[in-house]
């Protein structure tokens, strides 16, 4: 099923339950940081097991214990639904 871009008011609605996450014209970005590598390591690997599941690949960057995500739906050319629900299951993998 082909994703429409959201619109900005309907990313900033649908992202109101979600903390620190940066709204760009084309992405939504966070940044983490880890006690440790391993703990950042660890994260990104869960990250690639829900990536795969739900269909959808994050743009990350990662150093020594930080790890930067930014999600967009790149045949959409911007935000769609499927970028918020990455974001939100992303976040329930560090609580």
């Amino acid at each position: 099923m082909k994703q429409m871009k959201l619109g900005n008011e309907e990313v900033i609605e649908k992202m109101k339950d979600l903390s620190g996450w940066n709204i760009s014209e084309q992405f939504i970005e966070k940044k983490y940081e880890f006690k440790d590598f391993s703990a950042a390591y660890g994260f990104i690997s869960r990250i690639a097991l829900l990536s795969e599941k739900l269909d959808h690949h994050p743009d990350w960057s990662g150093v020594y214990n930080k790890v930067n995500i930014k999600l967009s739906t790149h045949s959409a050319k911007g935000i769609t639904i499927k970028d918020i629900e990455m974001a939100t299951e992303i976040d329930k993998l560090v609580q």
